[in-house]
This record gives C-alpha cells, structure tokens and sequence, in this order.
C-alpha cells in the first residue's frame, strides 16, 4: 500500500510541477494535477473493458475453430 500511495504522490507531483512550469499558472497546476488523476480512472475503466471483450471475441473464437474442426 505504501508504493501505491508514494506513487500516487509522485504522479500528482510530476503533474503539478509540469503544467505549473509549463504556463507559470500554480492554480491551473493544481488543477491539472486533481482532474488529470479522475480523468485517466475513468479512460482506464474503459480501457480495461475494450480489452476484456477483446479477450472474449478471441475465446469465442478459439471455441468456435474447435467445435468447427
């Protein structure tokens, strides 16, 4: 749990510092480093499900080739 949470840390760090650098802005640094973290949970979930049907196409049809053959 403690890697987790130190990476976590570190994430919204290099976000903070990156965008704060990047437009000298420290409000939208922070901004960027609280959304950007929600914004790719959610790319995640849907990353994770296009992959999940993905895997079942293929199981469906190595069962389908096997019933074929």
């Amino acid at each position: 749990m403690a890697k987790t949470v130190s990476f976590g840390v570190m994430h919204v760090s290099v976000a903070f510092t990156l965008v704060w650098l990047m437009t000298g802005d420290v409000v939208l640094g922070g901004a960027v480093a609280l959304i950007e973290p929600v914004v790719n949970t959610v790319a995640y979930y849907f990353h994770e499900k296009f992959w999940a049907a993905r895997k079942a196409r293929e199981q469906s049809r190595q069962m389908d080739s096997v019933h074929v053959a």
